[in-house]
């Protein structure tokens, strides 16, 4: 296996621009081809060397041998099919947190064996190249999606990637990824998306929220910074188990104000303790 390759990463800012700083440091790229629609945001992934150039899709899917997908997940749904219609041999793979509708729309492209659908657990509020993080992969996991579609050379190379940048690997059904990728991160966003909302309706005064802000209120907010034109997208993808999970959520909220507004201190502490588990989880 040809450890060193051409890599094209197609979307680079956070995600990819994060990405292409481990493929620089662990030497896993011989050289780095950006794809980037935004003018600015190509300007400054080629000051920040992110990328050794900027090209085309066109020109970038033909001279790489890998091309990296870190794109929104409603634009990836009909790149990818038309990036697949471009490759020989070249390893595709793609970097988006909801996974079904994806695999669903190349399951039968000629050339679905050279895709890996992956989705690396890791994300901050900000976007653009400037947001790009060094080390950002390291200690995170990775699902791998549906391997068993994906033609050895190809997931060999990419598992050998994500090891060398320090990922933990798992391999999960797409739809089940979705289902889990709905209960441990996008309610996570919506719940700080509606926190902000309600805070920013209540408290009209905004030195307030600044003054008075603790540690715990901007650590539980600090998801609502994150951009729309990703999250939208992900949202409606993931629609039913988000959905799913929006509701079960409405519903342990509807307890704590039931118990609250009725004085029943033993329920209000039973749900705190209830959620006390958590630390099986998270320590």
């Amino acid at each position: 296996m040809k450890e060193r390759k051409k890599i094209a990463i197609v979307g680079v800012g956070l995600i990819g621009g994060s990405l292409a700083i481990q493929l620089h440091e662990k030497k896993l790229s011989s050289r780095l081809i950006g794809v980037e629609a935004d003018p600015d945001h190509a300007a400054q992934a080629l000051a920040l060397e992110l990328v050794d150039e900027i090209l085309p899709l066109d020109q970038a899917v033909e001279q790489a041998e890998v091309i990296v997908l870190a794109i929104p997940v409603d634009a990836m749904l009909s790149l990818l099919p038309a990036v697949l219609d471009r490759v020989d041999q070249q390893i595709v793979l793609d970097l988006g947190s909801t996974k079904s509708q994806l695999v669903a729309a190349i399951k039968d492209h000629p050339k679905r064996g050279r895709f890996v659908a992956t989705h690396p657990m890791w994300g901050t509020e900000y976007s653009g190249p400037a947001a790009a993080v060094r080390g950002a992969y390291e200690n995170k996991a990775v699902i791998l999606c549906n391997t068993d579609q994906t033609d050895a050379d190809a997931l060999e190379w990419v598992r050998h990637m994500f090891e060398k940048i320090g990922m933990r690997q798992l391999e999960m059904e797409a739809v089940a990824h979705d289902l889990h990728a709905a209960y441990v991160s996008h309610i996570s966003h919506i719940t700080s998306f509606a926190l902000a909302n309600t805070v920013l309706e209540k408290e009209k005064e905004e030195n307030a929220i600044f003054e008075l802000a603790s540690a715990g209120f901007e650590s539980t907010v600090r998801l609502a910074k994150s951009n729309p034109a990703m999250w939208v997208p992900i949202f409606l993808q993931n629609k039913d188990n988000v959905l799913d999970v929006l509701n079960e959520h409405i519903e342990q909220l509807k307890k704590f104000r039931d118990s609250i507004r009725d004085d029943q201190s033993d329920v209000l502490k039973g749900l705190i303790t209830e959620a006390n588990k958590i630390r099986r989880i998270i320590k």
